[in-house]
């Protein structure tokens, strides 16, 4: 291949301009691929139509392609990569993103690293964040990276059990053993920036995501110091790394999510964006002063694990009838209900996914914004400025929308504010906090809601719990004792001629016998006679069962259900629902 021009005279040129400069093709060899690509109806990438006509080759291509960016190309082939450089970067990520590191400059803090595509520009700025350096990239062949990681990486760099040893040896984080309340400013950020915190946090943060966990906990207590993920609704404990590595780490964790480290006496709440193995990621980080230290959560936000649709959340046919006929009310209030982490966000999420379209103006007001949504004009709640449900609301309504999604009610104000906003011809969507759908009517009441107003403008009530799936890779059938079925109101008789099933345990499921989850649901909708019951002020159980009569099937009576189709257990739907006698 002929000399490439410097990257300087590559980069913004077109991709044919760049091949005619590296002397690769001549102008009438572009001229002709382009009319090409004007009659491929599919329209193929310039590049592809040139390789497929044998006039370059991947790694010519890759040369253009990296210089049209403003990168270098780099032959890892012809390389020796030092293995200090090389132990810079953990496998997990090296593979999680596709990358080699091959040059390290400590005086400047900056690693330069190899990766598979110019489009792979992402991973340089996720690598800053993880690494707590400056990240360059250099551009090399699918075929080259492969090769360097199998050279490099074969064997996997440590397991948590190892770094936790590693951090044991290590002299300068054994120095802060017992100093937690003298730590100056510059130790925290030599604790920050620490190599094994480092590596700790990276595998921590890999393993959760690649374990589909929502919530990864570091809780430092009197003589231990505890690491948690929270996968499916259960929190599991991680092998406990030293009591004396809690301030690196929440150092760390600051540093990543742009706090301020020095602030250990106050509450901080801050956000990481990464992409692994391609996929989005948030994380949503809380930190909390406590008497042993910060105990820091971080919520994991996989957009790419949740499906926002209506038809798999778990709703019966029966049921996903009656929502979408409520979602597609002209104005009034819809309501979904349920404990936190019940999955209410998803729900509400999945029906406005239905309703979003090019006609339809939505806009939602939350506390935090937990997914971005194209077509959805999404507003924050900040109440530390005075930026609130209610102040936001009156706000939203001046906008024009259609469709009003509020986060939570919580007040009286945001709840009136919502049913003026039903009553001019909005569909509103929001949440509470309740045990069933029936009770919510109770909680309205509660806040100073006239029951006039609330049967005006109420459209349906959506409870909902989730309960864990049996792992189908371990699945197997068992005959249940009586307790079981008596945990969930069920005789003997009632199953006759039923197969029941639980999880043994296995690799997939972490030894659970568990993964994902499902959703259940009480769908309650609003009758001539439930609205005179609701002026009348009658109880919770009458309501109950009025609605019942009215085709809305309890919480337990869908788990039962759920139990009876094999997919999740009496354990499970015990624990997460309650009978009606119960209540």
């Amino acid at each position: 291949m002929a000399k490439t021009p410097p990257v300087r005279q590559l980069k913004g040129r077109t991709l044919g301009r760049i091949l005619i400069k590296m002397r690769v093709l001549t102008r009438d060899k572009v001229h002709a691929c382009l009319k090409l690509q004007q009659k491929d109806p599919g329209k193929k990438k310039l590049g592809e139509i040139m390789q497929e006509k044998g006039l370059i080759n991947e790694e010519q291509l890759l040369v253009a392609l990296a210089g049209q960016r403003g990168m270098e190309y780099v032959d890892l082939d012809s390389i020796d990569i030092a293995s200090d450089v090389i132990g810079l970067l953990q496998s997990q990520l090296a593979k999680n993103y596709r990358v080699i590191p091959i040059s390290h400059d400590g005086v400047r803090n900056e690693l330069t690293v190899a990766i598979d595509s110019p489009d792979n520009f992402r991973a340089t700025d996720d690598l800053s964040t993880l690494l707590g350096m400056a990240v360059n990239a250099k551009v090399s062949t699918e075929s080259a990276i492969e090769a360097a990681l199998e050279r490099y990486y074969a064997e996997d760099d440590g397991s948590i059990n190892e770094l936790i040893g590693e951090i044991e040896d290590d002299f300068n984080l054994n120095q802060f053993d017992g100093r937690d309340a003298s730590i100056d400013l510059d130790e925290l950020k030599e604790l920050a920036d620490s190599n094994p915190v480092k590596k700790l946090l990276n595998l921590v943060l890999i393993q959760a995501i690649q374990d589909k966990a929502s919530d990864i906990h570091f809780e430092p207590f009197e003589k231990e110091y505890k690491m948690r993920y929270r996968i499916d609704g259960v929190l599991y404990e991680m092998v406990p790394p030293p009591r004396h590595i809690a301030v690196a780490i929440s150092s760390r964790i600051k540093v990543m999510a742009d706090l301020d480290i020095a602030e250990r006496r106050l509450p901080q709440d801050g956000r990481i964006a990464l992409v692994i193995q391609g996929r989005p990621v948030d994380l949503r980080v809380s930190i909390l002063p406590t008497m042993f230290g910060e105990s820091v959560v971080l919520r994991v936000l996989d957009r790419s694990q949740v499906e926002l649709d209506l038809t798999k959340i778990g709703l019966a046919e029966y049921e996903q009838g009656v929502v979408d006929t409520l979602i597609h009310k002209p104005n009034g209030i819809i309501v979904v209900t349920g404990p936190t982490g019940c999955g209410k966000t998803t729900t509400l999420y999945s029906a406005l996914k239905v309703l979003n379209d090019s006609e339809t103006k939505i806009i939602t007001t939350e506390n935090p914004v937990e997914y971005d949504i194209d077509g959805l004009i999404q507003v924050q709640i900040l109440p530390d400025i005075g930026l609130t449900f209610a102040k936001c609301l009156r706000s939203i309504l001046r906008q024009d929308p259609d469709i009003v999604m509020v986060g939570e009610i919580r007040d009286l104000e945001t709840a009136e504010i919502a049913i003026q906003a039903s009553l001019t011809g909005h569909l509103v969507f929001t949440t509470l906090h309740t045990n069933d759908a029936p009770s919510t009517i109770a909680r309205l009441i509660d806040l100073g809601l006239e029951t006039f107003l609330i049967t005006a403008s109420l459209e349906g009530i959506v409870a909902q719990r989730l309960v864990r799936k049996i792992c189908t890779n371990c699945k197997r059938e068992y005959v249940p004792q009586e307790e079981e079925l008596m945990e969930v109101g069920l005789l003997p008789e009632d199953v006759e001629g039923k197969t029941f099933y639980y999880g043994v345990g296995c690799d997939q499921c972490n030894k659970t016998g568990y993964r994902g989850r499902l959703g259940l649901f009480e769908i309650m909708t609003f009758s001539d006679e439930i609205r005179d019951l609701i002026m009348n002020h009658a109880s919770t159980n009458v309501l109950r069962d009025a609605s019942r009569k009215n085709g809305m099937k309890l919480l337990r009576e869908n788990g039962i259900n759920a139990i009876f189709e094999g997919i999740t257990t009496f354990e499970e739907v015990a624990r997460e629902t309650m009978s009606a006698e119960e209540v």
